[in-house]
Formats: C-alpha cells, sequence, structure tokens
C-alpha cells in the first residue's frame, strides 16, 4: 500500500505492506537508523520517536497508522545541520550515555517532557524515562543531562553577572 508520512518536517511517500511497523518503514524504508530496534514487543523503548509530539514505541504501530501524523526522529530535532538540540548537548556534557544504543529514544522522552513540563523534578524526570532501559548508565547522567538541559531551556543555566 502507498501512505505519505510527515516525518521530521518533510511529506514522505512510502510503498510497504499493511503490517509494515513505523519503526521497520523509518529504518528499512526511509533510511532514518536513529529508532533502534530492541525487543521489538514495546518493552525496552529503543524505539521511541515522537508522534504528534508524545513519545511512543514505533515498533507498536503500523506505518499506515501514523499517516496524517507528524513523527519526529532523532534525525529531526537539531536545529540546523551539524547542530545539537538542548537536551543533545547536555547529554554530551553530563555523559548521559555509554553505549549509545538507548540515547536517541532517552532524548526524544525527554523533548515530550520538557515540552509539556519545563520544569520537571527528579521524580517527574524519572517517571517520563521509566518505560525507557539503559543497560550501561544506571540513570544518574541521563537523569542529570534532562535537568539540565530544563534548566537551559528555561534560561536559568546562565551566569549570574550577565557574561
Amino acid at each position: 500500500m502507498r501512505i505519505e508520512l510527515d516525518v521530521n518536517g518533510a511529506k514522505q511517500a512510502v510503498e510497504v505492506e499493511p503490517r509494515t511497523t513505523l519503526l521497520d518503514c523509518l529504518r528499512d524504508h526511509l533510511g532514518l537508523k536513529g529508532a533502534h530496534a530492541g525487543c521489538e514487543h514495546g518493552v525496552c523503548g529503543a524505539c521511541t520517536v515522537l508522534f504528534d509530539g508524545t513519545a511512543v514505541r514505533s515498533c507498536l504501530i503500523f506505518a499506515a497508522q501514523a499517516e496524517g501524523s507528524r513523527i519526529t526522529t532523532i534525525e529531526g530535532i537539531t536545529p540546523g545541520p551539524g547542530e545539537l538540540s538542548v537536551i543533545q548537548d547536555a547529554f554530551c556534557e553530563t555523559h548521559g550515555m555509554q553505549c549509545g544504543y538507548c540515547t536517541p529514544a532517552m532524548i526524544l522522552t525527554a523533548h515530550a517532557l520538557l515540552a509539556g513540563n519545563p520544569q520537571p523534578t527528579r521524580e517527574e524526570i524519572v517517571e517520563a524515562i521509566s518505560g525507557n532501559l539503559c543497560r550501561c548508565t544506571g540513570y544518574a547522567q541521563i537523569v542529570e543531562a534532562i535537568a539540565l538541559a530544563a534548566e537551559r531551556m528555561r534560561g536559568a543555566n546562565r551566569p549570574r553577572d550577565g557574561r
């Protein structure tokens, strides 16, 4: 079947089998490899993308179900070519990643959280990422990265003397 998807702000026409998941469509048909295949049962969160701004598991959605919705992958969150989003930069600064397999999903989950809650508590951050498994970091730096990004996005992470 032929479907049209809005992925990272661009309309994409693709030919897919009706049973093709959004994850497989993004990776195999559109070449967007940032959403990772993990458990393929919606448990690990590695395949997280933004679906109309909400963090969802792309392995649990058929590509055809995404028609008419706005899909954002990790490749679509940067402000410009070669630049990092505030959240990506905070992950780098706090060492919020090790192997990097879960990182795109964690960053997209953080984007969804901060879009609706610009000043989350530590507990709210932990709750937001609770569906994303990380086997390397122990989560401390990930939580720190999201908190730092929230501060920066609110303009609260600036020197007091105006420099």
